[in-house]
């Protein structure tokens, strides 16, 4: 799939922060992950990410349109993991490779070592999408809540 990444900026905020919600929300009803879930967050925590100097948000465009967005944090410092988080892809737009090509775009652009993010335990497709990138579980895990919990990925 060919995809593009467009750098967001602060303008974006409420654009981003609409799709964040929708893309979310399933998981959001599935897990009621009020503490990590992208869903639950108030625009003023999308528009606080977007004024981080570390932070690189991007939307991702393919077949014409803005499918999704990435955000990249990058400190620029070797001893600190670069991170993915969160990235999403709308639902219309799912299970056609995008997530993969975008991840694969944002280390072309940020380096392909020095890689951190965290999956869903319970969502194996989600998982499978980082694995089949490279992406290792470190085995470390983060009970969230009593139906879910956060695997660490680091490539």
């Amino acid at each position: 799939m060919k995809i593009k990444l467009i750098r967001a900026d602060e303008k974006d905020c409420n654009t981003l922060w609409k799709m964040q919600v929708e893309a979310f929300s399933e998981l959001y009803e599935k897990y009621r992950d009020d503490e990590t879930s992208p869903s639950a967050e108030p625009p003023e925590k999308t528009l606080e990410r977007l004024r981080q100097p570390f932070t690189y948000f991007y939307f991702i465009e393919a077949c014409g349109e803005t499918v999704g967005a990435v955000r990249v944090v990058d400190k620029k410092d070797e001893s600190v993991p670069k991170r993915i988080s969160p990235i999403f892809v709308m639902k219309r737009f799912r299970n056609m490779g995008i997530a993969q090509a975008a991840i694969s775009e944002a280390e072309r652009l940020h380096g392909a070592s020095g890689w951190e993010l965290e999956a869903i335990r319970e969502e194996p497709a989600a998982r499978r999408v980082y694995e089949k990138l490279g992406y290792k579980s470190t085995g470390e895990t983060k009970q969230v809540n009593g139906k879910m919990a956060l695997i660490l990925y680091k490539k």
